[in-house]
Order: C-alpha cells, then structure tokens, then sequence
C-alpha cells in the first residue's frame, strides 16, 4: 500500500529528506550520471531552501539521449499501435496507483498546493489514457483517382521529439507532449525546467515499468543553455514541444530553423475574464478568484486581465477583494489556500512588476507585496493582488506577469470589451461570464484567442484542443489535435 502525501510530508518535515528521489538522466531505460559528474541543487519554494540534488547535463548527455532514442525509435515506429495503447494504458495505472508519491513530489519541487499537485497528477494519468485510445486509430484515407490507380495515406510517427517542460506544471506537461508523441510512435528526449527536474524523470521510470522500449522516452536535466539549447539543435530531432516565455520561444525557433524542425510552442499570454452586466456576478467573483490565483497565478493561461462592465464594477470588486484577502499563504504540503512562487528569481521579478505598477500610480486595492509562510516566517511568496481601473497601454496589462496579480479594465458595453480583450500581443485564452448566449457567441468569435470559455474559466479539459495565436505561440496540444504535431502524412500511389 502507497503511502498518503500527507505521510509523505511528515517525514519529510520531520527529517528534511525525500525518499527514493532519482539520481542521474534516464536514458535508454536507466538512471546514468551525467557526462561530468556536475550537480545543481533544487529548493522547496515552500521553505525557500534546497532539499535535493540532480545532474547537470550538457551536449554530451544529450548526444547520449538522442543517440538511444534512435534506437528506441526502431523498435517502437514498428511496435503494433494496439500493443503501444496496452502500455500506455498500463502507465496511466501506475501513474494512479502510485499518484501520491508523484503529488507529494510535485508540490516539494514546484510550491503548488497539495490539492493543485494531485490534480495534476489525475491530468496526467489521463492524458496517457486518453492518447492510448487513439494509438490503434490513426488511420489514413483513400483518394480516388479512377480506374488503373490505386491511391492512399498513411500517418506515420515524425521520429524524435523533443519536449522542454516548463516547472509551473511539471507533470501535466510533460505528458501533454510525451503521451500523443510516445501514441504516435516517436521516440523522445525530454528536458524538464531546472527549478523541477524530478517528475520528469520519476515518470520515465515508471512509463519503462509500464513497458515502454530502453531509448523510446529518455530525459536529461540540467540548466536551459547548457542541455536545452543542444537538444533543440541536433539534427535529429524532427519536431520540438516548447511551453515557456516568448523571448525563449523566439530563441527555440531560430536554434531549429537550420534544421527545418517543427515546431509547437505554447508562450503565455495575458488572457481576459469579461463580466457582463448581466453575468452570474457571484459566479464570475469566483471564476475570476481562481482565474488569476490558482499555482499562485503562475499558469501561461491564467486570467490575469478582468473587463469587467462598469455598472457592476463596483459590486464584483468589493466582493472579489474580501475573497482575495481571505486566501491563506502557506508552504503546498499544509492547508494553504495558495501556495509559493517557484523560485526566489521569479518572486523578484513579480515584486519588480507590481513596485513598478505602484511608481506609476497605479491603484493597488489589495495585495501588492513579497511575503513568507505565517507558520514558518520562511519561503518564497507574493500576496494575491489586485489592481484596479489600469489603462490599456498600462504595463501591468501588457505584459505577462506570471504571478498572482489581477489588473482590473472597466468598459461601457460588449463592444469595447472585444476591443479591450484583443488589445494585447497575446491571443491564448478568453472567459465569457454572462446570461446571455447570444452575447457569449459574438464575444466568443470575435476574441482573438485559441480557446474561449463561458462561466466557466477553467472549463474543458484533456479533449479541448489549447494553443495560443500571435505571441502566445502557434499548434495544438490536447484533443485529437493534440497528436497531429507528431505524426506526418505519406501518400502511396499505385498505377496497376
């Protein structure tokens, strides 16, 4: 019997030790120490303090991964697709049996909450679940061209993908990518953010038990410069998975373009929630609460603008600011409403955003400040904030945050909130929070944006195709969409 988080945590506090932590890359169906022997530590955000140590990996590391990838990819393009849906089957029930562990782990290495981590690790299980279904149904199409040729496609897996997981959702994003990659029959190098090397490779191990070929699913840590940027260069890789910042994003494009690789990449955004007058205001508080303050704000897709119409502006601040101001700090592995920023770098650049807000005079009506746990005085933390009535030019709506602060924008009528909600560089997602569907479709179609809910922010899940337009990135994750990346048309032509 698995032991609870809750356990977990005990022991963890009681000695500052985590058991059974990987140690190495996993590459070929092992964990191997890296080329040079190079450590980096990680740090629980929650105590600001490191609690463990893993390789620093570098071009001779990844050279290795890609290397058995090649030839896992030998034996995995041509393992029967119902036999590779059995295994990734099996893989989902381990995740689920052993989901504990992998919650405990995520929420020491990203700051998350406990309830936030096992939430992702129920997404992630069923992303293993939901592409097995479609492994065995990858099927192409005849083309009539007449009498005396026979004509048809087929899909076949594009080859080694490469996949650089952000550490705002370690677990769910790495089997965003790997499990329609690994469906497909591609062999893949995984990268996870430096800040949170260990579900990465936790589940590579598992995803080997389950039955996965040495080679198919490899994974190398270490900083961005040193394994990320020779992983995206090599010439063997024929597509890369990004989530992560634009500059970044931009950077990946120019490493891949002498090798013509494909490309999806998923880069923030600044995403509106627009309440109507007519909206469901309690409804919309609540949306708009864990729009912005759920992982403490630090979601590519959080809605960290709300266009809000000015006849009940005042109703819905006042209530979303009690909320705000009820949320309890603390470490993710307490009973923390939110729990801490990812790094201390991070936690200076959200505190660099707001000080600079508050110089301009904008109106912070509450938050606004770093902090630490109440129970410890320790970890790396920033008070859910709330800025009111800022000017579309403003800063504070231009730019991506990534922390939890919510900039208010006040409109007269649905026609300037479309206005206001295209009126960035981002385009990846929208809420809709009123009565009145019609009003919900015209906003729906005319907001620049891959993804467009109505009251309900969060709405959709593993079936809902996500991605972003303009800088927030271009291609599909999830969804049958979601395995298109990974997969490439051949068309057979037969004159008899």
């Amino acid at each position: 019997m698995t032991r609870s988080a809750e356990d977990l945590a005990k022991a963890y506090f009681a000695t500052g030790a985590v058991e059974e932590l990987p140690s190495g890359h996993f590459i070929h169906g092992a964990f191997v120490p890296g080329s040079f022997g190079d450590m980096l530590e990680s740090y629980d955000p929650g105590l600001g303090r490191a609690f463990a140590s893993f390789s620093a990996g570098n071009a001779d590391d990844i050279a290795k991964a890609v290397e058995s990838a090649e030839k896992g990819l030998a034996v995995w393009r041509d393992t029967p697709p119902a036999k590779r849906c059995q295994i990734l089957n099996r893989a989902a029930a381990l995740i689920r049996e052993r989901g504990e562990y992998l919650a405990f782990v995520e929420t020491l290495d990203s700051g998350k909450t406990l309830v936030e981590a096992r939430g992702d690790v129920q997404s992630c299980a069923r992303f293993f679940e939901y592409y097995a279904g479609v492994a065995d149904k990858l099927q192409g199409s005849s083309i009539p061209l007449g009498p005396g040729l026979t004509s048809w496609t087929e899909r076949e897996p594009v080859g080694i993908t490469a996949h650089i997981i952000p550490w705002n959702y370690p677990t769910s994003t790495f089997a965003r990518g790997i499990a329609p990659a690994l469906a497909a029959g591609c062999a893949v190098v995984a990268k996870p953010a430096e800040t949170t090397p260990f579900t990465a490779l936790i589940l590579a191990q598992w995803l080997h038990e389950a039955g996965v070929p040495a080679g198919v699913l490899n994974v190398v840590t270490g900083l961005g410069q040193d394994a990320g940027a020779p992983l995206v260069r090599h010439p063997s890789i024929a597509h890369v998975t990004f989530t992560g910042s634009v500059a970044t994003g931009v950077g990946v494009m120019q490493a891949a373009a002498p090798n013509v690789t494909r490309l999806t990449l998923e880069l923030g955004g600044k995403s509106p929630l627009i309440a109507l007058a007519d909206c469901d205001l309690d409804r919309a508080v609540d949306g708009a609460l864990w729009a912005i303050f759920s992982n403490a704000g630090q979601i590519c897709s959080a809605g960290s603008r709300l266009v809000v119409e000015r006849s009940i502006h005042d109703e819905l601040l006042e209530k979303l600011i009690a909320k705000a101001r009820a949320l309890k700090l603390g470490h993710g592995l307490s009973t923390a409403d939110v729990g801490a920023i990812n790094s201390k770098l991070h936690l200076s650049r959200i505190a660099g955003h707001v000080d600079a807000a508050r110089a301009r005079g904008c109106r912070i009506v509450t938050g606004g400040q770093a902090a630490v746990d109440p129970e410890t005085g320790a970890g790396w933390f920033f008070e859910p904030t709330i800025i009111d009535d800022v000017a579309t030019t403003d800063p504070a709506i231009q730019e991506e945050i990534f922390g939890p602060v919510l900039a208010v924008q006040v409109v007269d009528n649905e026609d300037e909130a479309i206005a206001i909600a295209n009126a960035t560089e981002y385009g990846l997602v929208a809420g809709i929070y009123t009565r009145d569907v019609g009003k919900a479709l015209r906003l729906a179609r005319s907001i620049d944006a891959g993804q467009v809910t109505v009251n309900d922010y969060w709405a959709g899940g593993i079936e809902v195709p996500f991605g972003g337009n303009r800088k927030s990135g271009f291609g599909r994750e999830k969804g049958l969409e979601g395995i298109d990346a990974y997969t490439r048309t051949k068309a057979i032509t037969i004159r008899h």
